[in-house]
């Protein structure tokens, strides 16, 4: 194979937006301008259809100062895509970069993301194509094999841990129960983050449940039941995704009737879950005062409520990609890994080993209940949520003696 032309570079953004996705775009867009090597930086609009449209946007006119401002917003500013490409659908956009003399390809996202890396380099490398293929980082959800964590989630995770503390206040002073639908289809990680809201022992959430444990109909509402009967409230975590024994969404069974996306997913937003979860509490124990919400799209791209660490660290996985691509001879997915307390190093891992892969909560993170995380687990979030977590503090209630009903 030839030398590969870094000329031109292209970037796209794939999947679910966050709140710090346009860190990593700009982080590779500004590094690559470093390069001599690269004349042109194009971005594909929409993600792998942008690609299949040639529907590209030159990044190389955008100023520096532009960028910056960009990178401090939420959401993809590329646009992006659900579409999940097959072999068929690689080869196309094999064919379109090719076709325009790409030489390097990022591709910001999450398991998908990093398949279609691998598919569009084995295609370029069984044509004699010299092209390189780098995937960088990016989801809410956690779920990226080999890395510590991802770019996303620890925002995600502090708007979640933030959303649950003001609920916690709200149901302390109007006790009652509360359940709140948290995103994560496979992975619990940031539900489980839910916990880090909580200050005072008997704060909530009282109950988190998680994909990792079976979640029994007939257990939720026994938990429900002794948690009023303990706090006189109830507070609950729920990720989307939580399934039976046999493996079957939770969504699904109580649902009366299922939407699917067009990979075959059940559809696990829209409010359905809290709501039949609301109803089995009100007609199965018989409290009056049940309230549900499914937080949805809400906790992606939450603007004014980001963590500095996920910024940092979204913003050097992109100049990372960059380095890899053009100092380093293979493709491969930067991956994030923990070092001494708080800090990480990135590493250039082979796609084989995280494409189309899901990564899920370790056991040392939930408790044995199975409804509550361990303290290893508030250990390794705290650091993620970056500075100036916003605290609650409670009167003290030094009672004055009743004299009527003494």
């Amino acid at each position: 194979m030839t030398a590969i032309d870094f000329s031109k570079v292209l970037v796209a953004q794939g999947g679910g937006p966050t709140a710090v996705i346009n860190q990593s775009l700009v982080g590779a867009v500004l590094e690559s301008r470093k390069f001599r090597e690269v004349e042109r930086v194009y971005g594909a609009f929409h993600g792998v259809r942008g690609i299949v449209n040639e529907d590209f946007v030159d990044l190389t006119q955008e100023t520096t100062h532009n960028l910056e401002l960009v990178a401090c917003t939420p959401s993809s500013a590329l646009g992006s895509t659900r579409d999940k490409p097959d072999l068929k659908y690689c080869q196309e956009i094999f064919r379109v970069l090719r076709a325009h003399g790409i030489g390097c390809f990022f591709y910001i996202g999450g398991n998908d993301s990093s398949d279609t890396v691998r598919i569009v380099s084995q295609e370029a490398q069984s044509a004699g194509y010299p092209l390189r293929t780098v995937h960088i980082p990016k989801t809410i959800d956690n779920d990226l094999m080999v890395n510590d964590h991802t770019p996303g989630f620890p925002s995600a995770a502090r708007w979640v841990a933030q959303a649950f503390a003001g609920a916690n206040l709200d149901n302390w002073a109007l006790p009652g129960v509360y359940i709140a639908i948290v995103m994560g289809r496979h992975a619990g990680f940031l539900t489980a983050a839910s916990a880090l809201g909580k200050k005072f022992p008997d704060d909530g959430p009282h109950l988190i449940y998680i994909p990792e444990r079976a979640f029994i109909i007939d257990k939720f509402l026994a938990d429900v039941k002794a948690t009023m009967a303990k706090y006189g409230r109830c507070v609950v975590a729920v990720s989307e995704g939580v399934c039976d024994e046999d493996h079957t969404p939770i969504a699904e069974k109580l649902a009366k009737a299922v939407e699917r996306d067009d990979h075959g997913n059940i559809h696990l937003g829209g409010g359905a879950l809290a709501d039949e979860l609301t109803r089995l509490v009100k007609d199965r124990l018989g409290f009056k005062r049940v309230r549900a919400d499914t937080f949805g799209y809400v906790q992606r791209s939450f603007v004014g409520c980001v963590s500095d660490v996920d910024q940092r660290e979204a913003r050097e996985v992109g100049e990372k990609a960059v380095q890899y691509a053009i100092w380093g001879d293979r493709d491969g997915s930067v991956t994030i890994h923990r070092t001494g307390f708080y800090s990480v190093d990135y590493q250039l891992t082979p796609l084989e080993e995280i494409a189309a892969k899901t990564k899920v909560m370790p056991d040392e993170y939930i408790s044995p209940c199975g409804t509550d995380v361990t303290d290893a687990f508030r250990m390794y979030l705290r650091p993620l949520l970056g500075s100036g977590m916003p605290d609650a503090y409670r009167l003290r209630l030094n009672r004055v003696p009743k004299i009527l009903t003494a």
